[in-house]
């Protein structure tokens, strides 16, 4: 249960203890409920969906769907602390800035965001506010609760299956304490949840586990491996990917 809460707490702004000391250990540990971490995300924004696409019209109260849409996303981005996107738009600024591997790490781990991580993250909000705009309102519940599941899972292959590419830092300590049991416990818990789902939801997690080995695999050979920003950055292109099956 400590590791579950520290997890929790370090991916998310769901804080339900007081935790001043941060272990890599314990780090390591939690990796492997990620994906159930990513189905309480995914419970809240369903519930959000449910209270004003139907609870709240029910009582005269109607939200327009572009409205609830951005809702949606707002919400998904306060739950998280901008989490994922900060890491998105850093590994955009280390990758596209045509520098040597050891200035690709540099400019990942600069605080400072410059136009590629403000471009990439533009277009994910663009691709996302499309996205669920387009899906299906009877598909769109299903949608929300898969996405940070599948995110979520993606983080933990990323960090099982490829070395890290750092001597130190925070995502050090999730790759070097995540032993060989956590890939298949965090595939296990997935599919807990996402085999009721259905098809689609099992559809996605095949794209996903696919997609996420080839994008792994293409960034390993550009920086030597994956970094903590590259976690991230996999989870937000993950949850895109899920939400491309339950669209077409």
């Amino acid at each position: 249960m400590k590791h579950f809460i520290t997890g929790l707490q370090f991916l998310t702004r769901i804080h339900i203890s007081k935790q001043s000391e941060w272990s890599p250990e314990s780090f390591g540990r939690s990796v492997k409920f990620f994906p159930l971490i990513g189905g309480i995300l995914g419970i809240v924004l369903v519930m959000i969906n449910h209270l004003f696409a139907e609870y709240l019209p029910s009582m005269g109260f109607y939200m327009p769907p572009h409205l609830l849409t951005t809702l949606l996303i707002v919400a998904n981005i306060i739950l998280t602390g901008g989490l994922h996107c900060d890491g998105l738009m850093d590994m955009m600024d280390g990758i596209f800035s045509g520098r040597p591997r050891e200035r690709m790490l540099e400019i990942m781990k600069d605080s400072r965001v410059g136009a590629n991580g403000v471009i990439a993250f533009v277009l994910l909000i663009i691709l996302k506010w499309s996205l669920i705009m387009d899906i299906s309102p009877l598909a769109l519940p299903a949608a929300l609760l898969i996405m940070p599941v599948l995110g979520r899972f993606a983080m933990v292959m990323g960090i099982t299956a490829f070395p890290y590419a750092r001597p130190d830092g925070i995502g050090k300590a999730f790759a070097q304490y995540a032993d060989k049991y956590t890939l298949y416990i965090g595939l296990l818990l997935t599919l807990l949840v996402i085999v009721p789902v259905g098809k689609q939801a099992i559809l996605s997690l095949a794209i996903v586990s696919i997609g996420t080995m080839l994008f792994a695999r293409f960034v390993t050979n550009l920086l030597g491996g994956l970094t903590g920003d590259i976690y991230g950055a996999i989870s937000e292109l993950a949850e895109i990917l899920v939400l491309f099956v339950f669209l077409f």
